[in-house]
């Protein structure tokens, strides 16, 4: 997969190598020419803009990636705006990070696929932990070519040896706000023939390799 992130501090930077390290394209976006500079070599491509100037963001390829990811966290003003201008530019899949509950209660107003919690989930939702120096554990959004088939269809463990160890089901409910919102249960034990909808994922086990070449077969 494709991914800009905007924001290469603490998280965004390690997020941007963990996902390369998996075998996706990550496109790098930050002010600070260091940050940029560290993670060069390490991403596939690096710009030194200031996403909140609408003309900035312009050169970025958005409409050429799946998944933007706004990581900035603690400039609450210039993550919104972030954001807003990535809304009106008609970018259709947006992550954003949330520092407190009150950046995340914004946020949901834009009806983003994904708010990120690092504080609270380190994290977790897009990269891997690991078991052992080959053996991980990770959580991911279910692939758009995943929707529709029933969980037995899959075969991730015949093809790829990658063991489904959990199902998180979405569902809406809405916050203080009363907006709609998407929330996230996991289900340690599923129906074989349950039918995978656009905002599952999945939990899966499995060596570091097979992930990559699973990746790479997506």
């Amino acid at each position: 997969m494709k991914y800009i992130i905007i924001g290469l501090g603490n998280y965004g930077s390690v997020l941007a190598e963990e996902l390369s390290a998996l075998g996706h394209e990550v496109i790098g976006v930050d002010t600070n020419e260091r940050r940029v500079d560290v993670l060069k070599d390490k991403i596939a491509t690096s710009f030194i803009i200031d996403a909140t100037d609408e003309q900035s963001l312009s050169v970025l390829p958005l409409k050429d990636v799946d998944v933007v990811i706004v990581a900035i966290g603690e400039n609450f003003g210039a993550s919104i705006r972030v954001v807003a201008l990535l809304k009106k530019n008609g970018v259709k899949h947006i992550y954003a990070r949330a520092v407190d509950e009150v950046h995340k209660t914004v946020l949901e107003a834009f009806n983003l696929d994904s708010i990120l919690t690092p504080e609270e989930e380190a994290a977790r939702s897009l990269v891997q932990f690991e078991i052992d120096e080959e053996h991980y554990v990770m959580k991911f959004k279910l692939p758009g070519s995943f929707v529709g088939y029933k969980v037995s269809d899959l075969s991730l463990e015949k093809e790829f040896n990658i063991k489904i160890i959990a199902l998180v089901k979405g569902k809406q409910v809405f916050n203080s706000l009363g907006i709609s919102i998407m929330e996230h249960a996991v289900e340690n034990k599923f129906e074989e023939d349950y039918l995978l909808e656009e905002e599952d994922r999945l939990v899966c086990y499995g060596k570091y390799k097979d992930f990559m070449d699973f990746w790479k077969a997506l």
